[in-house]
């Protein structure tokens, strides 16, 4: 396990630097009032009138003016080019979760980057803000009172198993897999409740549940040891 950067007991929000409104940081700051900046991130968050506490990535995306504004000791250039900034800076943070704000909209090579960090760090709880969604990487187990009707979206990233109460759908007995079968559009019924058999499964669900979603982990809520992690394989660079 790599040396922390930044250890934190209170959820931790990264900012990248795709898209992020004022609004969606302040959302994430009044959960996770740790501030984090993802190369590019900096400039973000400084237009919203914040200076992070770290400052992650290559830092080719962030301007010598904005890094001058930040102390040296808060900036972390780690230059590999073999993994994202986004993967950088979830590798680097420990926290009992992180709210991503910046690694949505825009560029869909960069989301889906994004996505396959959540499966590569299963072990390091993460919650992306989108538009009108959280996507976020089933833990083991999570129960969730949600509204009739409310969108339950379950996305294979690799062969993977479970079962669910309060699901118009339930899962049980279904073989996930990303090439063959998916599970997106699925249904409350009321209180969900999911069990994974092992990390893989993207759950999107909508935004307004960011805060329970926050609270599971804030509170002890299962979440996957660092032995169940997926092998880590190398990535491209990123442009």
């Amino acid at each position: 396990m790599s040396k922390s950067i930044l250890i934190s007991s209170d959820p931790v929000t990264l900012l990248g630097g795709g898209e992020a409104s004022a609004k969606d940081l302040a959302e994430a700051l009044t959960m996770a009032p740790n501030l984090v900046a993802v190369d590019g991130g900096l400039v973000t968050a400084q237009i919203s009138g914040f200076i992070p506490d770290a400052v992650i990535g290559d830092m080719d995306s962030a301007p010598p003016e904005a890094l001058a504004l930040v102390p040296k000791a808060r900036q972390h250039c780690i230059s590999e080019q073999q993994s994202t900034d986004f993967d950088k800076a979830l590798r680097y943070v420990d926290a009992p979760v992180v709210v991503g704000a910046g690694f949505c909209g825009g560029r869909v090579d960069h989301q889906l980057a994004a996505f396959h960090t959540l499966l590569v760090h299963a072990d390091r709880p993460c919650i992306l803000l989108a538009q009108s969604e959280v996507i976020m990487l089933a833990p083991p187990y999570l129960t969730l009172d949600m509204d009739d009707a409310d969108v339950v979206s379950l996305f294979p990233m690799v062969p993977v198993t479970g079962r669910s109460t309060g699901l118009e759908w339930p899962i049980e007995g279904l073989a996930f897999d990303p090439a063959r079968f998916v599970g997106t559009s699925n249904r409350a019924v009321g209180r969900v409740e999911v069990w994974m058999d092992a990390p893989g499964m993207l759950l999107i669900l909508p935004r307004r549940y960011l805060t329970p979603l926050v609270a599971h982990f804030s509170q002890g809520g299962a979440r996957w040891p660092a032995h169940a992690a997926p092998h880590k394989p190398q990535q491209q660079p990123l442009a």
